[in-house]
């Protein structure tokens, strides 16, 4: 894929994903056109002001829920990354009407137009949370998933291709649970849910260079999981605060002891490669080929942050924090979060994301 040549548009592209997948492009993928498509207009202003800004991008004020922004943004475009959603749980359970238009309805005004418009390759961030949902969060991001995966056939002979790329938590991302802690850890406690509660962690970087591989390798209608290490929230907490008691709060609404990202249901359509899954399209238009390297799961199999076989040692974690940028005061440096290429990668050598 000669990306020289290609057109990329992001989705909420003022988010921590959005902002560092458009540095990974400026710097190193260098596209005909980069066009950073969000609703806020105060942190596209902030982007151009801290080196988004050269000839070759562009910047578009709009919603997901718009569709006829989205037809005017699409045109001639030929990569749509689509980031845009509502991503707290907690904000959408107690907003679920809001959530659906955004994360449901959205992403189909995405499939429409991308289709419309011939666009060539679409890839969905997805959620770990998608997996076997118990919350509005995850139930609305399966929904997309499928949407995506179905608007292969959607598309017809227009030849646009879909596919999603599910993914865990982000390490440091905005509205996440390290900046959360580190913004308490001069109150002298930290509040945890459950001792024994587990996460699958990825880096912005990681997850950056993940989709673009993704887009690179797709045939249209895969899930891409990566393979990530897991980490306990309680031993996270402890990295960030090792002077700080430990409160325990109790599970919230909507929340799960550990995570999936790849079901014992979907396991029987899932090949496994050297560093990635592809979970499969379970449709007669799927070519089972088309990852004849991949080796199929074992019956019964299941992904999940508990079980998982890589694991975040104290010392990896307190690199990746360091590096993220917080300073002294507990405040977070997003010039070093999105601009720099993260050192951190290199502390995860072992999670390669290569496709």
């Amino acid at each position: 894929m000669n990306w020289s040549e290609k057109t990329v548009l992001i989705t909420g592209g003022t988010g921590s994903f959005g902002q560092k997948f458009a540095a990974l492009m400026l710097e190193e993928y260098r596209p005909k056109k980069l066009i950073i498509f969000s609703r806020d207009e105060q942190k596209q202003y902030q982007m151009r002001t801290r080196g988004f800004e050269s000839a070759n991008v562009r910047y578009f004020i709009g919603d997901v829920r718009d569709k006829d922004r989205l037809y005017r943004a699409f045109y001639d475009v030929d990569v749509v990354v689509h980031a845009a959603a509502m991503k707290q749980v907690a904000t959408g359970e107690y907003n679920p009407f809001e959530a659906i238009k955004t994360n449901v309805l959205g992403a189909a005004n995405v499939i429409d137009a991308a289709i419309d418009c011939r666009v060539e390759k679409v890839i969905a961030l997805s959620t770990d949370k998608a997996a076997n949902p118990i919350n509005l969060y995850g139930a609305s991001k399966l929904c997309a998933d499928k949407l995506f995966i179905a608007g292969n056939a959607y598309s017809g002979a227009r030849n646009t291709r879909m596919c999603v790329a599910r993914y865990g938590n982000v390490v440091g991302s905005r509205g996440s649970v390290i900046p959360y802690f580190w913004e308490r850890r001069g109150t002298g406690v930290l509040p945890v849910t459950d001792a024994r509660m587990t996460r699958f962690w990825i880096t912005l970087e990681l997850g950056a260079r993940f989709v673009a591989q993704c887009i690179e390798q797709m045939h249209g209608g895969e899930t891409f999981v990566p393979k990530i290490p897991s980490m306990k929230i309680y031993d996270l907490a402890k990295v960030i605060a090792p002077k700080c008691r430990i409160e325990f709060t109790g599970i919230r609404p909507g929340e799960k002891l550990h995570e999936i990202m790849i079901s014992n249901d979907d396991a029987r359509l899932t090949v496994e490669l050297e560093s990635f899954y592809v979970i499969q399209p379970d449709f007669p238009w799927w070519e089972k080929a088309n990852w004849r390297a991949g080796r199929p799961c074992a019956e019964g199999f299941q992904y999940s942050s508990d079980s998982n076989t890589h694991w975040l040692t104290c010392e990896e974690m307190r690199g990746m924090i360091a590096e993220l940028g917080f300073d002294g005061n507990g405040f977070h440096n997003e010039n070093q979060t999105f601009l720099r290429p993260a050192a951190g990668v290199r502390r995860l050598a072992a999670v390669s994301t290569q496709v």
